[in-house]
């Protein structure tokens, strides 16, 4: 299953690679469950981003930042249900909801909890898991207006085990990740908590049956 999952979303990163303009005249206007996004903060304007990186403090986990670099293929998150319960691919994502994101490149789920992030102090974001499954840690509740999350607004990512807001502190690392940005959790909803999809593949619900996939920009 875990083969099947994988080869479908890697599909996906293929088709943005190879056919970067299809679709772009019908672009779907949500994010949706199943779609592949890079989410950028709309005040620092960095993407989030991870990689095989581990904290050298707090919980040791894999080291979670955001990024100027635009075309970086870390950066790439599904979007998908929480534990046990089904997000149907293509269904637009409800604000107030909860999802999970997955990296696509090391299958680790965007994740926080009490550990203090290491640069402001804040609380720290990691990535947890292994080949998707993690825990409620893994849970964030989609903050927006109106009825469902829409491409061309920003939210806000809400973690649903300790209430904090996903940030960008403004603070930068050194190596091994020289100049990526530290992204926090905060109690705050003012200030950098602001996230807008931007690249990436979504899926629409009434093209999945006739394998369409609409992609969006050219860069990865």
């Amino acid at each position: 299953m875990n083969t099947y999952k994988n080869l479908h979303y890697f599909t996906l990163i293929v088709c943005l690679a190879i056919f970067p303009h299809f679709g772009e005249a019908a672009k779907q206007k949500y994010v949706t469950c199943g779609s592949v996004v890079k989410l950028l903060n709309t005040d620092y304007k960095v993407r989030l981003h991870s990689h095989d990186v581990k904290y050298g403090t707090g919980s040791g986990q894999q080291s979670v930042t955001a990024t100027e670099v635009q075309e970086d293929i870390n950066s790439h998150w599904i979007v998908k249900g929480v534990t046990g319960v089904s997000c149907t691919r293509g269904e637009p994502v409800k604000c107030g909801s909860s999802i999970r994101l997955e990296h696509t490149e090391t299958k680790k789920n965007l994740h926080s909890h009490h550990f203090s992030s290491p640069l402001s102090g804040n609380q720290e974001i990691s990535c947890y898991g292994d080949n998707g499954d993690g825990d409620t840690g893994d849970h964030w509740t989609v903050v927006c207006s109106g009825d469902s999350w829409l491409r061309d607004d920003s939210v806000m990512l809400k973690h649903a085990d300790t209430g904090m807001y996903l940030s960008a502190s403004g603070r930068t690392f050194g190596r091994p990740i020289n100049g990526q940005m530290e992204v926090v959790g905060v109690s705050s909803s003012t200030g950098s908590v602001h996230w807008q999809t931007m690249e990436g593949v979504y899926l629409h619900a009434p093209d999945l049956s006739a394998r369409h996939i609409h992609s969006v920009h050219s860069e990865l």
